[in-house]
């Protein structure tokens, strides 16, 4: 990219100039500089028709780099956060018609299928839950004098794997759900669940620092938590956390929502503590602090299950024309199912993660419409099954299209569509990789660059499953968050969006990844 160097910058920065002097005159500062190359060239003895195809290359890339657009952006996520979709959860038929909405596109642009039997699809078990009615959550004291009815989507949502049916019980709080004696740690012990709705909080009651951190890990999934209370009897749960989260596990009979603030704060209500106090209790002692909450709870819900259902990962690539380092490949992707629907509710995943999948898809098409031969393969991972326990990506690391150790690099887009600058996650700990995003970034972005950091506790990302893998992982996301951030909500939609910087972080993937697949210099260490 020499030229482009020289002459592109100046003419994607033109409207720079423009603002000191006339656009024509802009042009023949332009010409002005190419017939100066020239000139030196032809003094150096260089054959200018070698000198007069690079400009035409360069040029071409210039007006492929304009042509992503803020629309171009903006109509993916359109299409993926649409009702038709129904919210992309992994398994169901909406998820499947993106997938194809994705393949679709990647066949038009003339990208390659690189899945399993010529295809674009690597499919894999991803099993779903269709919430058919969310239900209703009934709670009155224990003398039944005082009662309230909690409505969807304000005051809870129903779990997305819930079974269906009616469960009622006295409610009992019980910390962070966990039972681990031999940790010293027991939040069950002492007190009777058989029967009674538990309420409990995700996550651990220790940090990263802890030294046994890595044996509480284990405690920390939603799976585990729900099977263990599952095992003790329990009626039905509610979970202090009113977010949608596929990534939990389908119970025969159990019954559970997720709870916001406001039904958590009136289930304390006359115990004389509170859920915060309570919890800072746990936290800071280490010590569980269960207690029953003197209420009567009704939980009721509605939904089928589907335990034979298959998602995929879509996969398409570019192949390399060098004879050596076409064996080599930049993985580049992010997951593109999402959080589904609840009754008619549908989640549009517009930022989670409708926008990562748009910035690559737009870079995909832009690198194909070049015409131009990469050195090493370019491949398109868009990842099935993130949502609902990171499917996708487990399932690709023991089934890659190419080699661990023929893989330079992943790069991961998660929720890159809400911000005014760039961050590059790994760009400090691979300068190698990082300086063709520093060289590349001709919309003067803020950009900034973090460390690799090791994964420890429960992996919450792709990039996490590739890294534990052994592959080397990058990230690219945005900074400077501008909309407000509706994470695993209903409001994630286009208004969370800001799509002049997905269209920056777009153009930037693509003269960065070109860059980075012709560099020969860049190494597997």
């Amino acid at each position: 990219m020499f030229y482009l160097s020289i002459i592109g910058k100046f003419e994607f920065h033109s409207t720079r100039y423009l603002e000191f002097v006339t656009e024509a005159a802009c042009h023949q500062f332009i010409l002005l500089m190419k017939a100066l190359i020239l000139l030196v060239f032809s003094f150096l003895s260089i054959p200018t028709g070698n000198l007069f195809s690079q400009i035409s290359e360069d040029q071409n890339l210039a007006e492929i780099y304009e042509s992503i657009t803020v629309e171009e952006v903006i109509e993916y996520c359109e299409v993926l956060t649409s009702d038709a979709y129904e919210g992309r959860l992994s398994g169901s038929p909406g998820f499947w018609k993106s997938a194809e909405y994705l393949a679709g596109l990647l066949e038009e642009w003339g990208v390659q299928p690189a899945g399993k039997d010529g295809s674009y699809f690597q499919r894999f078990p991803s099993p779903y839950t269709e919430v058919i009615d969310v239900g209703r959550i009934l709670i009155s004291t224990t003398d039944g004098n005082i009662g309230k009815e909690y409505h969807f989507p304000e005051d809870f949502y129903p779990g997305s794997n819930t079974a269906s049916g009616t469960v009622h019980g006295e409610a009992v709080y019980i910390g962070f759900g966990i039972s681990a004696p031999e940790l010293g740690y027991d939040d069950y012990e002492g007190i009777d669940v058989k029967g009674k709705i538990v309420v409990f909080e995700p996550g651990l009651p220790v940090n990263p620092s802890h030294p046994d951190y890595s044996k509480w890990v284990a405690y920390s999934y939603h799976r585990k938590k729900f099977s263990d209370a599952l095992n003790k009897g329990v009626a039905g749960m509610l979970y202090a956390d009113r977010i949608v989260n596929p990534n939990t596990s389908h119970l025969d009979g159990f019954v559970y929502a997720h709870a916001g603030k406001g039904m958590i704060d009136d289930l304390f209500s006359g115990t004389g503590t509170s859920f915060e106090v309570q919890r800072r209790s746990i936290i800071e002692n280490l010590c569980p602090h269960s207690i029953p909450l003197k209420k009567l709870v009704s939980i009721h819900a509605q939904s089928n299950h589907f335990p034979d259902a298959k998602a995929c990962n879509v996969i398409g690539m570019i192949p390399g024309s060098d004879p050596v380092l076409k064996n080599e490949v930049i993985i580049i992707g992010g997951h593109f199912d999402g959080q589904g629907k609840l009754g008619d509710l549908v989640f549009p995943g517009a930022l989670d993660n409708a926008s990562g999948v748009a910035n690559v898809m737009a870079a995909a098409r832009a690198i194909s419409q070049t015409g131009l031969p990469t050195a090493r393969t370019i491949l398109f991972l868009f990842i099935g099954g993130e949502e609902n326990g990171l499917l996708g990506s487990s399932y690709y690391v023991h089934n890659p299209v190419f080699p661990k150790e023929n893989t330079l690099v992943f790069f991961n887009l998660d929720m890159a569509g809400n911000g005014t600058g760039i961050r590059i996650m790994g760009g400090e700990s691979y300068p190698a990789i990082f300086r063709h995003f520093e060289e590349n970034n001709h919309a003067g972005r803020n950009l900034s660059a973090s460390s690799v950091r090791p994964v420890t506790g429960r992996p919450r990302s792709d990039a996490a499953i590739l890294q534990l893998a052994g592959y080397r992982t990058m990230g690219i996301g945005t900074t400077g968050r501008v909309k407000d951030l509706y994470y695993h909500d209903y409001r994630d939609d286009l208004d969370a969006l800001t799509p002049d910087i997905m269209r920056d972080v777009a153009r930037l993937i693509f003269l960065s990844l070109i860059d980075l697949a012709n560099d020969k210099d860049v190494l597997f260490n």
